[in-house]
């Protein structure tokens, strides 16, 4: 057995629910930095890209939750892509309120929106490995 090979399957038996998985961890300190990102926007945007970014930024760890819940793995990477979906939907939104000067996001955010992504894409890369 490889190393990698090892390692993935050490981990794949520390998970026993969706909280356990660290691309669900990430999404969650993701929610959390959205909305205090979004405190600072002005009191007219409140229904506005103020609302959107904190929906896009809440699907991300909804969507890897409801998808490790649905016990098919076909399922699980069409939710995780829906989770990476809205992943780009909040980053777009990010871009777009700097643009706006409604906020300037933290250089922690824009790392957490990173990683986060890099480890969506992992374990859908991952997960589709294993289905062939």
């Amino acid at each position: 057995m490889q190393g990698k090979e090892k390692i993935a399957m050490e981990e794949e038996k520390r998970i026993k629910t969706y909280r356990d998985l660290i691309a669900w961890q990430k999404a969650m300190d993701l929610v959390v930095h959205a909305y205090q990102l979004t405190t600072q926007f002005p009191k007219s945007e409140r229904f506005g890209l103020m609302i959107q970014m904190r929906r896009a930024a809440v699907s991300i760890p909804s969507n890897i939750a409801e998808g490790y819940a649905r016990q098919s793995r076909v399922d699980y990477v069409r939710f995780l892509k829906t989770a990476r979906g809205s992943l780009a939907e909040l980053q777009t939104q990010t871009l777009l309120s700097e643009r706006l000067r409604f906020v300037r996001a933290s250089e922690q955010f824009s790392q957490l929106l990173s990683e986060t992504d890099r480890v969506l894409q992992g374990l859908i890369r991952s997960l589709e490995s294993k289905q062939t």
